[in-house]
Parts: structure tokens; sequence; C-alpha cells
């Protein structure tokens, strides 16, 4: 039975494909942040910090990250999979609801803005760390169909925080 506030279901194979997008974009990233400013022990300026590739990168991915919570459905990787992917496919045997993968992009940009405000506070490591537990969570998605944040979403609304009220 569905609720009247309850979205319509998405695609299941949609935010997996996402994922294994932004699994390579985050690999790249921590293999960058990793060789970048972000391990230095000595001190650099906030615009050196800037500068770093790595931090570049992982800046993009916390801006897909923020579109992808604000406006799903036209966020690159989700026009990319409904236009050329989905179409190839048979249709899904069953729908998800959108909003576990929406607040799991909101887990994502709070990891990787986490990891770029420490980076650009001078904090050693942020950047890599940041960047490689987004890429941890991301890949356990595109590979194995387990989403973190989904997860946590899920957790969160069992205790009443987040989403429909918790039932007795």
């Amino acid at each position: 039975m569905s609720d009247a506030r309850t979205p319509k279901g998405i695609d299941p194979r949609g935010p997996r494909f996402a994922a294994s997008i932004t699994t390579v974009l985050l690999a790249i990233a921590t293999l960058l942040a990793l060789t970048g400013t972000s391990t230095a022990k000595t001190a650099t300026t906030v615009a050196e910090r800037a500068a770093d590739p790595g931090f570049i990168l992982l800046l993009v991915i916390a801006l897909l990250f923020l579109w992808g919570v604000l406006s799903p459905r036209t966020q690159p990787w989700s026009v990319l999979y409904r236009r050329l992917i989905q179409p190839r496919l048979a249709p899904p045997t069953d729908l998800e609801d959108p909003r576990p993968p929406r607040f799991a992009q909101g887990v994502g940009l709070f990891v990787t803005t986490m990891g770029l405000v420490l980076h650009l506070a001078g904090v050693p490591w942020a950047l890599p760390i940041a960047a490689a537990l987004a890429f941890v969570a991301a890949f356990l998605n595109a590979v194995f169909g387990l989403c973190l944040g989904c997860q946590l979403y899920l957790l969160l609304q069992r205790a009443g925080i987040v989403g429909r009220a918790a039932t007795a």
C-alpha cells in the first residue's frame, strides 16, 4: 500500500550506475590527493591548497553530490542513465524509494565537504581520507549494491529522525 506522501519509485539501477562513475572519479581524486599538497608536512598557503588537483576534483565531485541532492533528475549521471543506458535494458522488476539514494547523496556531500574544508584549513591527510571514505561507499554501492547512505537513512527512519514517523 502506497502512502500519498511517498514519492514515485525510481529504477534502482540508476543510482548504481551513478555510483560506478563516482567510484572512478573518487579513485582518481584519492590518488591525486595522496600525491598533492594534502599530505605535505610543510606549511602551504590556502591558495596552494586550493590549487591542488585532488582538491579541485573533489570539489567537482562535491558539487555533483550537491546537484544530486537538489535536483536528482537533472544530475548528469541520472540524465546519462535515462537517455543512454535505461532504454537498452529491460524494465526494472521493482522500483526503489528515491529518498534513501537522495539522502546518500547528502552524506557524500557532507563527507567530501568536510575533507575540502579541513584541507583548506591545513589539516594534513583530510583530503585523501575524505576522498577514500567516499570512494569506499561509492564502490560498495557500484559493485555490491550496498548503499551505506541508504542504510543510514533507513536506520534514521526507523528511529523516527527522518522520513515518516516511527510506527508502534
